[in-house]
């Protein structure tokens, strides 16, 4: 199943009641809020229904966080980054939406909603109106207001009523107390309660009206307090906010008493780094904790430790990485925080300094970027990517921040370019360029960078404008750098045009001009080679071998991978097909490294001309189906890179057609279709291999005995009727059907009949 969810770090407590009511509402509903009390689980749930429901929806089940945007604007933007679309087009957002997932059966679950209620609407409103076979399930705290939409209150966590028996084994049937147990064990194992501890543990969960936040919070504090220590400070704590009736308490100050109450415990310096820590946005690692938030008031030494006492204190959560230590805010603690912030009036100063660490990663990221580590690099600018949002949103915003806002969209040029962020990364460097004037430091780079970008996306003439204006302005201070990337772009828009001959003369001055840069030089090169391939011209081997060598000497991948594709490209063109699939294969492996949606189909491309010319015709379609679902997530195609490889492109289609049945090219196009990048590249290197059907995945998840249920359900027998046949209790049979809904995804006893009779199961 195609999806982007999150692994859950701590187990999930209960709520199979909610879970199902939930389903059964998407079954029948298109676009279902989850309600409730801030803490209350909203998201939580949200994730844990996701996770279930797979198999009702066979195209995907995406989360979308919001909780750590703040601009209306980019609520769009950040579910075409949740959702994988590789934003390299110049339409709008909505309309790449709308396009991708018109046709799809797939659940979009959008988390945290409150403070971007009118974008969310509006967005929601556009989806659900042209995408008929999507349905959207959105947490907030105030409602959507979008017609259709049905509401869930998400209640808190079951605990006992005033009459019910109060024994430690009568609380294992309750989720409220039954989570703070967990919860106080994770961070105490040897925690031992007795019977006398039961009426505590009850009455805390009261005092915390069963908000599960507000149970992680206070059972944290078991690290270092008895139980009846916790519920005394709770006493205390909100004593003048409860009132003759209990349910009169608000939840939402019981939840924020709470926190200050947690606020208060900590050390003035350990308040000071929560305040401070509030300004990332989707987590961080420990190194930018240092350099952000550190000062003479918080010495840099310091950090570490203090961060570990607020993991302990569930005010930060690690986050599950195979890089440096990152963590993470609730965004409610985030929110806290960033209050607490403002009064102290530190906001301006902080959103600078966040701004600047972020800029000095990239421009780092950036300047080591002709030698080795560029995947890791392109890597560690995806995880940041909610920060790196952040800082442009501060430095495009802010009138005294012009210089960091050029610099940041010139330092990310590969991250835009190369890791499939493009259309973003033109939409962030309009804006720098926008807000900026001809006096603004920075602001050649960002020309040509502007340029580059606008080329890669078929705009010629808004290419060439960014251009003219920068060359005036770098001949004017002596900008080598940004001359020698002018020259090339004049290369590569002569070369998209199809205008061989002047291209070729503009790659060839660049090089005679510029031989010290080295970052133009390779990027020269393997254009030139492919302009001098098309032209028939035999040097273009010895052009595309010179930028390997000049990688290989740097200890650079990205602009090797784009020489060896020329390479095996001219190859090709010269009939030598083995030598040419080979550099192709290793253009290819190469792109495993990268995100990049522009190579990749490029180096595909060959290949399926390599096979159509071999007469491995059903090869051939099944890469051409691939490289059209790359092209289409990108909302690009091969013409942008001009009518010479159209030319090449428009042959293969042709031998294809000759030689294939249609209905044969049209089912291997569809299996292609199918793939998603990494699995295309995948199947580009070995043709050979296959991939599991789902099917044959779910058979092997579920047990003999829920196989057995599943059988009898097929027979349309209740769950009585099951129990009596296996001899089993009723509960016992309620269970099993439970888990054979969640493993498979799915909400009805229909579905389940269904799959049974697909996968053969009965006699």
């Amino acid at each position: 199943m195609a999806g982007n969810l999150p692994f859950a770090v701590t187990s999930f407590v209960g709520r199979q009641r909610e879970i199902r009511e939930v389903r059964e509402l998407l079954a029948s509903a298109r676009l279902v809020t989850l309600t409730g009390v801030g803490g209350v689980g909203k998201t939580r749930l949200a994730s844990e229904v996701a996770a279930v429901s797979g198999r009702s929806f066979p195209d995907g089940v995406w989360m979308v966080d919001l909780s750590a945007v703040g601009d209306p604007d980019l609520v769009a933007q950040t579910v075409l980054t949740s959702l994988a679309i590789v934003d390299m087009s110049n339409r709008s957002i909505e309309d790449q939406l709308v396009e991708h997932l018109a046709d799809l059966q797939a659940l979009i679950v959008l988390d945290n909603c409150e403070h971007l209620i009118d974008a969310c609407s509006a967005l929601c409103n556009l989806l659900l109106r042209s995408c008929a076979g999507l349905r959207i399930l959105t947490t907030s705290r105030e409602l959507l207001g979008v017609a259709g939409e049905h509401v869930y209150t998400v209640p808190t966590l079951s605990m006992p009523s005033p009459y019910d028996p109060v024994t430690l084994g009568a609380l294992a049937a309750y989720d409220a107390p039954t989570m703070l147990v967990e919860r106080a064990r994770a961070v105490r194992p040897d925690l031992t309660l007795t019977e006398r501890d039961a009426d505590v543990l009850v009455r805390v969960c009261e005092r915390l009206d069963g908000i599960p936040l507000a149970i992680e919070l206070a059972a944290s504090r078991l690290r270092s307090l008895s139980l009846s220590a916790v519920l005394d400070r709770l006493e205390d704590r909100f004593m003048l906010l409860a009132g003759s009736i209990r349910a009169a308490v608000p939840r939402q100050r019981t939840l924020r008493a709470l926190i200050d109450w947690s606020y208060e415990l900590c050390l003035p310096t350990e308040q000071l780094l929560w305040e401070r820590l509030s300004v990332f946005a989707g987590g961080f690692t420990l190194t930018a904790a240092e350099g952000v938030c550190a000062g003479p008031d918080l010495p840099r030494e310091c950090i570490l430790d203090l961060v570990d006492h607020l993991v302990a204190q569930s005010i930060l959560a690690p986050v599950p990485t195979d890089g440096p230590p990152r963590y993470r805010m609730l965004e409610t603690i985030r929110e806290y925080g960033w209050q607490r912030l403002v009064e102290r009036d530190e906001t301006g100063a902080l959103c600078k300094r966040h701004c600047d660490h972020y800029l000095a990663l990239a421009e780092q990221i950036a300047e080591a970027w002709s030698g080795p580590g560029q995947a890791a690099g392109l890597a560690e600018l995806r995880a940041e990517r909610e920060n790196l949002r952040t800082a442009l949103d501060w430095a495009t915003s802010t009138p005294t921040a012009c210089r960091e806002a050029l610099a940041l969209v010139t330092a990310l040029r590969y991250h835009w370019t190369a890791d499939g962020y493009l259309g973003e990364g033109r939409r962030w460097i309009d804006k720098a360029l926008r807000v900026t004037d001809d006096t603004c430091p920075g602001r050649i780079s960002a020309l040509w960078v502007a340029g580059w970008v606008r080329f890669l996306q078929g705009e010629y003439e808004a290419a060439n404008e960014a251009l003219d204006e920068c060359a005036a302005g770098a001949a004017a201070v002596g900008d080598r750098h940004a001359l020698a990337w002018v020259s090339c772009l004049r290369g590569t828009a002569e070369l998209f045009r199809g205008h061989l001959a002047p291209a070729i003369a503009a790659f060839e001055q660049t090089l005679d001009d510029y031989a010290d840069d080295d970052e133009a030089v390779r990027m020269t090169l393997f254009q030139l080679a492919s302009a001098q391939a098309h032209a028939r011209d035999r040097s273009a081997g010895a052009r595309a071998r010179q930028g390997i060598e000049l990688s290989d000497q740097r200890g650079e991948r990205y602009t090797k991978s784009l020489a060896l594709w020329a390479l095996g490209y001219h190859q090709y063109v010269c009939g030598e097909y083995d030598s040419a699939t080979e550099s192709e294969r290793a253009a290819l492996e190469i792109q495993r490294e990268f995100n990049d949606h522009v190579g990749a189909p490029l180096i595909m491309e060959v290949l399926a001309w390599i096979a159509a010319a071999r007469g491995e015709y059903r090869h051939a379609a099944r890469l051409m189906g691939a490289i059209e679902s790359v092209w289409r997530r990108i909302g690009g195609s091969l013409a942008a890179f001009g009518p010479h490889f159209g030319a090449q492109h428009s042959a293969c289609e042709r031998t294809l057609a000759q030689s294939l049945r249609p209905t044969d090219q049209r089912a291997e196009r569809a299996r292609g279709a199918a793939l998603d990048l990494a699995q295309a590249i995948n199947y580009a290197l070995d043709p050979s291999q296959t991939v599991q059907e789902p099917d044959e995945q779910e058979d092997t998840m579920l047990t003999t005995r829920e196989r057995q249920v599943a059988e009898l359900v097929t027979q349309g027998l209740s769950n009585r009727q099951i129990a009596a046949r296996l001899v089993l209790s009723p509960r016992t049979i309620d269970r099993h059907l439970e888990n054979i809904l969640c493993k498979l995804g799915y909400s009805s006893r229909a579905q389940i009949a269904a799959w049974t009779a697909r996968t053969h199961r009965l006699g």
